[in-house]
């Protein structure tokens, strides 16, 4: 019995039997397929962008609002604050006036209460008087070293009574120490007869000096 082999010795041809018009049909459709696909990206693109685009400029919009909100707020806390260097200059000016007006001040009752504790026991003071330095200046008696006395801001007068001379010289003393008092020295000293008791009745005078400025009332240096 005799077998029949068939053996394939190529690739049988390929045919295309449409029209070309068709297959030209098909491959422009795919060309429109491929840039409609690229049209939608693009637009989806530029959507996204433009979305972005906005919530920048959303955000940036309220930052301004921000910033507008807190420039109204300043302006207004400043129209508060525009009066202050006005108050300023103000109380600069009315400082200046008091220390113009009591810039010389003396507080004499801290003198007064200084005599009632410093007087020697043995001397009495009848009468206190002062003078501001637009007075003339005191001349000193024959025999003292000098013979005009310096004004300073001025002069007080003491008149009193003493047991003894030395008791005139311990008050001349006290006044030496005070502060503010100045070339303290007697006018005239004379015993008499008071109350069948003899004492020394005294004038005597001391310089007011710088010193005795309360200066409460002077504005520092830096301050």
């Amino acid at each position: 019995m005799s077998t029949l082999t068939a053996t394939r010795t190529g690739t049988l041809p390929g045919v295309n039997l449409l029209p070309p018009e068709i297959e030209q049909e098909r491959r422009f459709r795919r060309v429109q397929l491929g840039l409609g696909a690229g049209v939608v990206g693009s637009l989806g693109i530029v959507a996204a962008l433009f979305i972005l685009a906005s919530s920048q400029v959303g955000v940036a919009q309220d930052d301004l609002n921000d910033s507008k909100a807190e420039t109204t707020k300043l302006e207004a806390q400043a129209a508060e604050y525009s009066q202050v260097p006005l108050v300023y200059s103000q109380v600069e000016a009315a400082r200046a006036q008091l220390e113009l007006a009591m810039g010389k001040e003396i507080r004499w009752s801290f003198y007064l209460n200084d005599l009632s504790l410093k007087t020697p026991g043995k001397v009495w003071l009848t009468t206190m008087t002062a003078a501001a330095n637009e007075a003339e200046p005191a001349v000193v008696p024959t025999g003292q070293a000098s013979s005009y006395i310096e004004a300073g801001l001025g002069i007080v007068n003491f008149d009193g009574m003493a047991l003894k001379h030395n008791d005139v010289a311990a008050w001349l003393d006290s006044l030496a120490k005070q502060k503010g008092y100045d070339q303290p020295y007697f006018t005239d000293s004379t015993e008499e007869l008071v109350d069948a008791t003899v004492v020394v009745k005294f004038k005597s005078q001391v310089t007011v000096t710088e010193d005795a400025l309360s200066k409460r009332y002077v504005q520092k240096a830096g301050s």
